[in-house]
């Protein structure tokens, strides 16, 4: 679906009604790549993402000699090839392995383990301009501990980075992986390849959500984490992971919050086959859930997945959340807070100021601009509903949380005759982790018609 750089989102006239397939995660595809790249055996994901994080990705490790084979079709992929990786160059002066990682900080952070952990080979990693703010120093620093020859090409600390790779000895190491959970999980993830065993400890509270899918995934390919009784450090013995010949990859708990969302913009009931509830999968964004529930939705367990519905009768709460665990979902709930009774509070996010945007001061710039009283902190947002202006233009920041969180808002009947009154700026930055949420979105609208 081409997309225009302006899209005036269509509203709901009718409650929302039907189903809905989200893509598989992100977080667990991009992790699943790389512990299937480092396995010894064939893996085939099923229910795959195929977005533009997961394709730099995947172009990447093939880049590094594996063979990655996608059928978009199917929602496969299949990796294979890894006793082939990382071959040696054809000279001492053979140019670097050039691998490009977009605006992906998966990729970015997951490559640069996965690199510095190599048996040999001269890597390049480099992103969009962007890329070159966001935090890396902690893994740099960590994997250097190790052994690893990382040279940052331009500022210390950021991309672009050369690694001149020669495996990891093992040893003692700490990072503060406070900014990104990411850059421990890189490390966590490529620990086991070292030669030695590896002691991580951490010098600052992380989002564990992702830290303990991460080892829940490890082990799921084979690779059980040990860990210290304080649980501020992890123990990684050196070992193998022995990967499932299948893996089959959750659907996105944060792509789902946008249309757990939707009934209580709209009305209605949906039904989001396959997702699982809070606490049972690995994500742990699934605990957008339980807030949903108390800003007033009904979100219960079916058989085959979850049931979202909202009661146009019912009171739309105003909460108060801290998202330091699953913040990718606090813009769905602060694009939805103009139509909730009495203020939300948001709290547990500065470090979404470092992720594709500054999130926290763009959604108090984009709320702002829709009428709404926000009172921004260094790590929260303060949200008094007003009366909603129309005929705005949402700026996303070339950021996909803000296309999709205010696409939702946009559903809701302003004017009540059906008429677009939102609009949300290049819709295309999407592709990022979800290329037909537009497509999927109207899709929804139209079977809301259906009798």
């Amino acid at each position: 679906m081409l997309l225009p750089d302006l899209l005036p989102i269509t509203p709901f006239t009718r409650s929302v009604r039907g189903e809905v397939i989200v893509p598989g995660s992100k977080s667990l595809t991009n992790r699943a790549l790389l512990l299937a790249a480092l396995g010894e055996s064939p893996v085939t994901l099923t229910g795959a993402l195929f977005s533009e994080d997961t394709r730099l990705m995947a172009d990447a490790l093939r880049r590094l000699g594996l063979t990655v084979t996608a059928d978009d079709s199917a929602l496969t992929v299949r990796v294979e090839g890894q006793a082939k990786a990382f071959p040696a160059p054809a000279s001492a002066s053979a140019a670097p392995v050039e691998l490009f990682v977009g605006l992906a900080g998966t990729a970015a952070r997951f490559l640069t383990a996965l690199c510095a952990a190599a048996p040999r080979g001269v890597y390049r990693l480099d992103g969009v301009p962007q890329m070159r703010k966001r935090p890396m120093r902690a893994l740099i620093e960590a994997l250097r501990s190790l052994g690893a020859d990382i040279r940052c090409l331009g500022d210390e600390g950021y991309f672009p980075i050369e690694v001149h790779a020669h495996g990891l000895r093992g040893g003692s190491v700490s990072i503060d992986a406070s900014e990104s959970s990411q850059l421990l999980s890189a490390l966590l993830m490529v620990a086991p390849l070292a030669s030695g065993p590896v002691a991580v400890a951490l010098t600052a509270e992380v989002r564990r959500p992702f830290i303990e899918m991460t080892t829940r995934l490890m082990a799921e390919f084979g690779y059980e984490v040990g860990a210290q009784a304080d649980t501020e450090a992890f123990i990684l013995d050196p070992g193998r992971y022995r990967s499932p010949a299948r893996y089959a990859v959750e659907p996105d708990a944060t792509a789902a919050s946008y249309f757990l969302a939707l009934p209580i913009v709209t009305g209605g009931k949906l039904h989001l086959p396959y997702l699982r509830a809070p606490g049972v999968g690995l994500q742990g964004d699934t605990r957008f859930a339980e807030v949903l529930t108390r800003v007033g939705a009904s979100i219960r367990p079916a058989s085959d997945g979850l049931d979202a519905a909202f009661s146009q009768t019912n009171m739309q709460r105003g909460v108060t959340q801290n998202f330091s665990e699953f913040s990718d979902t606090f813009l769905t709930l602060a694009a939805i807070s103009p139509l909730l009774a009495g203020p939300t509070n948001i709290s547990g996010i500065a470090h979404t100021r470092k992720q594709e945007t500054d999130r926290v001061a763009g959604m108090a710039r984009e709320l702002t601009r829709l009428g709404q009283h926000v009172v921004e902190k260094p790590d929260a947002l303060e949200i008094q509903p007003r009366y909603l202006r129309s005929g705005e233009t949402i700026e996303t920041y070339g950021d996909h949380r803000f296309a999709m969180s205010f696409a939702i808002l946009g559903c809701l009947d302003l004017r009540g005759d059906g008429r677009p009154w939102l609009t949300i700026k290049d819709p295309g930055c999407c592709a990022k982790t979800f290329p037909h949420f537009f497509e999927l979105l109207e899709t929804v609208r139209q079977n809301s018609f259906a009798p």
